[in-house]
């Protein structure tokens, strides 16, 4: 390929923003992307990764996009479990604590980066759900309620966005193999595991092989949908 055709192909290379991207599913989804050719961009507040940021910032979160190249896939997969707790002894400032990464981290980054995407006509969003959105988990009501949180804001903001060529998709895992899950306690995994049909929990490059199909053109009629990733726990 002579000069002009390679800066031609690197025009249209597609440049990913993964949240939560030095470890877990983000860092997954990052290495999936990369292999798929497109740019990707790793940030997280911690850890290996491109930017360092806090989601929860807006002007952070202004600022680090001032100095990126526009975004044509945003995965939002930075995320924490919050505490493991009977409902009545969680506290406020838990359920703020985790609603401010879980959902407002994910409406700023799709907030900063969706106007774009609508400009260019073109763009995928994947959402980092969870089977405890849908299902919610014992002694997880913090976390359950976040991710159910996450689910309504994809399905509104796909049907906003149905006619712009921006689509808006969730993925809601079962229990992953990360190190997320490190500190949540051995009773609550057991449970969680023993609700999985296939007797096991995920791997991270399962959940980033659903994410690299929803980045890319193969989805184009589909936008506001939730997608499953549980071994067969999910029955609806």
């Amino acid at each position: 390929m002579n000069a002009e055709g390679s800066a031609r192909g690197e025009a249209i290379r597609r440049h990913a923003i993964v949240t939560g991207g030095a470890s877990g599913l983000g860092a997954a989804s990052a290495v999936r992307l990369r292999a798929a050719g497109m740019r990707v961009t790793t940030v997280d507040v911690v850890g290996p990764c491109d930017v360092h940021l806090d989601i929860t910032d807006d002007h952070a979160v202004a600022a680090a996009l001032e100095h990126l190249p526009p975004v044509d896939v945003l995965v939002n997969s930075a995320g924490v479990v919050g505490p493991n707790l009977p409902l009545v002894q969680t506290t406020p400032d838990q359920w703020r604590a985790v609603f401010d990464v879980n959902v407002l981290g994910t409406v700023l980054m799709m907030r900063a980066c969706i106007p774009g995407m609508v400009e260019r006509a073109w763009g995928r969003v994947i959402n980092l759900a969870s089977i405890a959105g849908k299902d919610g988990n014992p002694q997880l009501s913090v976390y359950s309620a976040s991710k159910a949180a996450v689910i309504a804001l994809t399905k509104a903001a796909g049907k906003e966005l149905a006619t712009t060529g921006v689509l808006v998709n969730a993925i809601a895992p079962a229990v992953i193999a990360t190190p997320m899950n490190a500190t949540t306690g051995a009773d609550v995994l057991a449970h969680i595991t023993s609700l999985i049909p296939m007797r096991r929990v995920g791997r991270p490059e399962e959940v980033a092989e659903l994410v690299s199909w929803l980045a890319s053109d193969a989805v184009s009629f589909s936008t506001g949908a939730i997608y499953d990733i549980s071994g067969g726990r999910a029955t609806y």
